[in-house]
């Protein structure tokens, strides 16, 4: 699984804060690594160089192999209470997505045979 992050210009933190969201997105993400292609983040200062309430957003987007790519977003005071907010969201999205793949007993469903032409 790869994680690539990007922010905007207001920012701050660079190579430490890449490393940190790695680490925490590889961490917290593990149950679908065979799931997941890439994700991606989004980090941006809604106030730019003015602070304020929840100013501070983080887009996720899943790239999850033969399904469509999952998106949250979560909005903090600070990046790092915004990024695990959305980690946390992004886990309940893929829980619900990978759901609908498997019926109850971990079969394949109709609706995933049909997706492949069966």
């Amino acid at each position: 699984m790869q994680v690539q992050v990007n922010t905007d210009d207001h920012i701050q933190g660079g190579d430490s804060l890449a490393q940190w969201i790695n680490d925490e997105a590889t961490s917290r993400l593990s149950r679908f690594r065979d799931h997941i292609t890439r994700v991606e983040v989004f980090l941006t200062d809604l106030d730019g160089s003015k602070s304020g309430v929840k100013d501070k957003r983080c887009r996720l987007e899943a790239r999850v192999a033969n399904r469509q790519p999952v998106s949250v977003t979560a909005d903090g005071d600070k990046m790092a209470t915004a990024f695990i907010d959305a980690v946390d969201k992004l886990i309940r999205a893929l829980d619900t997505d990978l759901g609908r793949v498997k019926d109850r007993n971990g079969r394949d469903t109709i609706r995933n045979a049909a997706e492949q032409g069966e």
